[in-house]
């Protein structure tokens, strides 16, 4: 990882991809994640609260007379409401775990409250974010938050003492993002990742107006931009979140470096002036291959999966 800083308090740093594109990156505020945290926390509540009152629904249905029992020696848990109640445990653990890892591992990286906050997750390295990053990260979350938080609240007020270390323990975590330059959590140091400001340009408004994105031919040069399937297979999801950050981002010397690093790939030779309509005819025909292969049961992640180059 080759990362350049002007000051200690400076958010903005210069990310070298494994490919060796230059992408300005910019530090999520510790407030922004916070508040991100905040607000993913409250809809896991909200989402687990929604399905234990539907299951409280269905077990009345079930056994309508089982609630007056509680309580009893004689009450009996009929097989269908312990059914219920592993459905529940399971659920969860779902939204306990699976909620981080099914958002965070998606093409924009974030959970909807980190999108709110305009943030999102990116490996450190500049490559493409595994399911270990996302699971190691939210797995040192208990560490860092549940195990302190679940400790403190079950002991009892004759166990004041104990709470010291826990309470202690909390805030250390909680204030690790302070204590070193690129703002990192436990888990993100553990896990390779970091969390950054997401662009908030949209690429349809950074994109030439009409250009080689629609038609595929440059009005700077008049050449017209058409890859044939071949062409587009060497590349997958991951390529064409990098080329879109290239695109947003609109820095010439990104642009040269991939529009080379692509014309190698092809076998074309890399000409000179016209990289940003090549780029975004690149773009557009690879977008458009990725979509329809999802829409017919097919993905690929990146170049090295498997049907790739």
């Amino acid at each position: 990882m080759n990362v350049t800083v002007s000051a200690r308090k400076d958010p903005r740093r210069v990310l070298i991809t494994p490919e060796g594109i230059a992408l300005p990156i910019k530090l999520a505020s510790r407030g922004s994640r916070f508040g991100a945290l905040l607000i993913d926390l409250l809809i896991i509540a909200a989402s687990i609260i929604a399905v234990t009152l539907a299951l409280v629904f269905i077990a009345r249905g079930v056994a309508p007379d089982l609630f007056n029992k509680v309580g009893k020696d004689d009450a009996q848990i009929p097989a269908a409401i312990e059914f219920l109640i592993i459905v529940y445990i399971v659920i969860s653990f779902l939204f306990r775990y699976g909620y981080f890892l099914f958002f965070e591992l998606g093409p924009r990286g974030a959970t909807p409250g980190k999108r709110m906050t305009g943030i999102r997750i990116a490996a450190r390295d500049g490559g493409r974010l595994s399911t270990e990053m996302v699971l190691a990260r939210n797995l040192v979350r208990d560490i860092e938050i549940t195990l302190p938080l679940a400790a403190l609240f079950s002991l009892g007020s004759d166990e004041s003492l104990s709470k010291w270390p826990m309470a202690a323990w909390l805030l250390v975590f909680a204030l690790f993002p302070f204590f070193n330059r690129d703002r990192l959590r436990a888990g993100d140091l553990i896990a390779g990742t970091w969390v950054l400001e997401a662009p908030r340009k949209k690429l349809e408004a950074a994109m030439s107006t009409g250009q080689a994105a629609a038609t595929g031919t440059s009005y700077t040069t008049g050449v017209s931009y058409k890859f044939g399937d071949d062409e587009l297979a060497i590349y997958g999801e991951y390529e064409l979140q990098t080329l879109e950050r290239v695109l947003r981002e609109d820095r010439n010397e990104a642009m040269l470096a991939v529009h080379e690093a692509i014309c190698r790939k092809l076998g074309w030779s890399p000409g000179t002036g016209d990289e940003r309509a090549f780029l975004e005819a690149y773009y557009t025909q690879l977008r458009a291959r990725l979509e329809a292969g999802m829409r017919m049961g097919k993905r690929k992640a990146d170049k090295f999966a498997h049907g790739g180059g």
